[in-house]
């Protein structure tokens, strides 16, 4: 088989109804396998699946297992030479999965392929996708804001890589993990997925793993996917959760791929980063009565606790 496409959804059934049917729609010269890993939704969606997608293997877990253990639970009963990350809030389009087997079939020593990733409200327009490896100056242009007063900088705009158009192919650092077609043979080298990363950074820990062991990542734009708006809205009532989760990830990048001082050097990043935007959004709620300034502030503040005193809200 050439790709086994594995999805973990996360009370996403209406999307990932979308999702599964432009794979069945758009793949035509591969052949092909499609696994769901269901974390526990409540929405119905692994019903869904098995009632509308029979071919399709469902694996329910009663508990969720966070992305990158489900993702893991997918590539053991995997059976293709290809291996495609899939998030349930795209849609297939133009064949996407067919020309990018074919892309890394011409080029053995690509590990991983992305594609182009569309605006659901403007399709002409491409989202940022691939970026930078994780370091303690793309975290600290990040916390300041500087890729967004200064987009087309190299310097400034690195995690990102805010100058680039996405219209031509190019090698990056991190494929990002809503679209990842992975060969086989380059999993075999490196391992699964580091199911110490519940959710975030684990494409980061994935294609920097595959860059130790040699193998290139690419951004291939002939491919394209469209990210449906709103595919975020299942995380949307645990915003606080995901924000210290988020955190909580990037420092165990930090510590495992980067060392102490980069891990030290974060700690501190986030620590002041969270208390200004703590007490400035406390304010601002304040003065203006604002419920998402409050919203902010409570993030933040979790986000402080977290990095100070190890309380994990999950």
């Amino acid at each position: 088989m050439d790709v086994s496409v594995i999805i973990v959804s996360w009370n996403t059934r209406e999307l990932l109804r979308d999702c599964i049917a432009s794979v069945y729609r758009q793949t035509r010269n591969s052949t092909f396998e499609v696994i769901v890993v269901d974390n526990a939704s409540h929405d119905g969606s692994a019903a869904m699946c098995a009632t509308e997608f029979p071919a399709v293997k469902v694996i329910a877990n009663s508990d969720n297992r966070g992305f990158a253990a489900a993702n893991n639970q997918g590539l053991r009963i995997a059976s293709g030479r290809y291996v495609l990350v899939l998030n349930p809030d795209t849609v297939i389009l133009d064949g996407a999965i067919d020309r990018c087997v074919a892309y890394t079939d011409a080029h053995p020593d690509i590990g991983v392929t992305g594609c182009k990733v569309l605006d659901n409200e403007d399709q002409s327009h491409a989202t940022p996708t691939g970026f930078s490896f994780h370091s303690p100056w793309t975290l600290f242009l990040t916390l300041t804001c500087l890729p967004r007063l200064f987009p087309r900088s190299k310097l400034f705009a690195k995690p990102e890589l805010g100058w680039w158009d996405r219209e031509n192919e190019m090698d990056v650092d991190v494929v990002t993990g809503m679209f990842m077609l992975v060969r086989r043979q380059a999993i075999q080298q490196v391992g699964a997925m580091d199911e110490a990363y519940f959710i975030y950074a684990e494409e980061a820990d994935w294609c920097y793993r595959f860059h130790k062991a040699g193998w290139r990542r690419v951004f291939f734009p002939s491919a394209k996917i469209v990210h449906v708006d709103g595919g975020a809205k299942s995380t949307s009532q645990v915003n606080i959760k995901m924000r210290v989760q988020l955190q909580k990830s990037m420092m165990i990048y930090f510590r495992k791929n980067r060392g102490l001082p980069a891990w030290l050097t974060a700690k501190v990043l986030y620590i002041f980063s969270n208390f200004v935007r703590s007490v400035a959004w406390s304010v601002s709620s304040l003065l203006t009565h604002d419920s998402g300034a409050r919203s902010k502030a409570a993030a933040a503040t979790a986000a402080l606790r977290f990095h100070l005193f190890g309380i994990d809200p999950i």
